[in-house]
């Protein structure tokens, strides 16, 4: 790695609430050093599929789905957990709305980053889980992701219909989510620090400022503790156990 840059690579869904907040974690972690330490954090975000079986052209109710999975009384404990945590970070997440397959909005993603690197991507990933998470919109949707790429300024709904239409970064999305899981990522959000350690689940972001504080020598690195997380069945647990190790 070059003196004074960290490399993330971020594993998530874009219909996990936990990969939302922490993102945002992550966004005001990188906000903080910034003026403190010498340093370059470049941010990649590669997919995975919470529901790999599901239908591109699927779309079911959000509410009910996570009632089907969990009950009311887990569904509730779920939803006070996520909501109060999005609240601290400055967002708001819903259970209403739609659910779908996520194949079409990382093609997106990854056309993003391919275009204009982190800074679009980023941009992308924003919109995007804004729209899934507080205006409970259908992100499989080619409609919703044409205004999406747009406010990114990937290109325009007409640009994202043919785009969507051919199969540009299909199987390269298909291929690295399972292999993701084939390397054991068996929740999201996953963080991959210069390819050599991993951090799990959406930690807080001085749980990410401490670590950049380690990596340039400015501070030490203590115990990292468990973090919410959604696994790989599709659920999304209250908490998952986080770890610190070599990927």
């Amino acid at each position: 790695m070059q003196a004074g840059v960290i490399s993330l690579v971020v594993i998530s869904d874009i219909v996990c609430p936990w990969c939302y907040i922490g993102q945002r974690e992550l966004q005001k972690a990188i906000q903080d050093v910034k003026a403190e330490l010498d340093l370059t954090i470049k941010v990649e975000h590669r997919p995975f599929l919470l529901q790999p079986s599901m239908d591109e052209s699927t779309a079911l109710d959000k509410h009910a789905w996570y009632l089907e999975k969990f009950g009311q009384e887990k569904l509730d404990q779920i939803q006070s957990m996520v909501k109060s945590r999005a609240k601290e970070v400055g967002i708001e997440i819903n259970f209403a709305g739609t659910i779908s397959q996520t194949i079409r909005a990382h093609r997106l993603s990854r056309k993003a980053f391919e275009l204009g690197g982190q800074d679009m991507q980023e941009k992308f990933m924003d919109v995007t889980y804004h729209a899934y998470f507080t205006e409970g919109k259908n992100i499989g949707d080619y409609e919703v992701l044409g205004e999406l790429a747009e406010q990114a300024g990937i290109m325009s709904k007409e640009k994202t219909a043919e785009f969507l239409d051919s199969d540009e970064f299909k199987v390269e999305i298909e291929h690295s989510a399972a292999e993701a899981r084939k390397k054991g990522v068996t929740g999201v959000p996953f963080t991959i620090v210069n390819g050599r350690w991993a951090v799990s689940g959406g930690q807080t972001a001085e749980v990410y400022a401490q670590i950049f504080r380690k990596l340039a020598g400015k501070g030490p690195l203590h115990p990292i503790p468990n973090a919410p997380s959604c696994s790989n069945d599709g659920t999304c647990p209250a908490a998952a156990a986080a770890a610190a190790v070599k990927s």
